[in-house]
């Protein structure tokens, strides 16, 4: 394990990206494409397990909203070339937990908290990884008959073991990363690649 964490990811001349932001990425860790096949897999996974059963979709904003938009779109397409159709309902929930690139203990739920459209429905969380125990015990009071959670990332970490994501994206280490929606400060959404923020960057961006 320790010598994949140590893997410097791919060298940023080997991609396409915004070029104001040479200096403020180390390397791209993972390019869209790989993001975008493994979101398909994802799809088929869903797919396969809820079957007949139609899912509303919470989306956690803001960094969830493109792997969201792929993983429906995905499964839109799937429905349609294929003898079923899983029918999905987006709803969207914002929260905010990171103050530059550390995570604080506070979950602050912006927007909408009343989450009772959820009573009784299969529901499906898309988010990237982040404050999913606190938000799943938030959806759980509205009583909604099943949950799932679709997470684009998982960091290894020493309680990974209770780690709450059935559907899994990539593994990766404990480490900072944006693009993909993924920000740091409101900055970098705009990457399509998911990338290692460099030192220049944090700086440059910190408030």
């Amino acid at each position: 394990m320790k010598d994949f964490d140590d893997w410097p990811g791919y060298s940023l001349d080997l991609f396409t990206y915004p070029e104001h932001y040479h200096d403020d990425i180390e390397n791209i860790y993972i390019p869209h494409g790989v993001i975008m096949n493994r979101t398909e897999r994802l799809a088929h996974y869903i797919m396969d397990d809820f079957r007949d059963d139609n899912i509303m979709v919470l989306c956690v904003l803001k960094g969830g909203y493109k792997f969201c938009a792929d993983l429906v779109e995905f499964i839109k397409i799937l429905g349609r070339n294929s003898n079923k159709y899983l029918e999905t309902r987006v709803e969207f929930i914002r929260l905010k937990s990171y103050l530059n690139d550390q995570s604080t203990e506070d979950l602050h739920i912006i927007g909408c908290q009343d989450l009772s459209f959820l009573r009784g429905k299969v529901c499906a969380i898309v988010d990237t990884g982040k404050t999913m125990k606190a938000l799943l015990k938030h959806v759980e009071t509205f009583e909604p008959k099943m949950v799932k959670v679709a997470g684009l990332l998982v960091k290894r970490l020493p309680n990974m073991a209770e780690s709450l994501t059935d559907y899994v994206g990539f593994e990766i280490p404990n480490r900072f990363v944006v693009g993909y929606a993924l920000d740091y400060n409101e900055y970098f959404r705009d990457l399509n690649h998911i990338c290692v923020l460099s030192r220049t960057g944090k700086m440059k961006y910190k408030i």
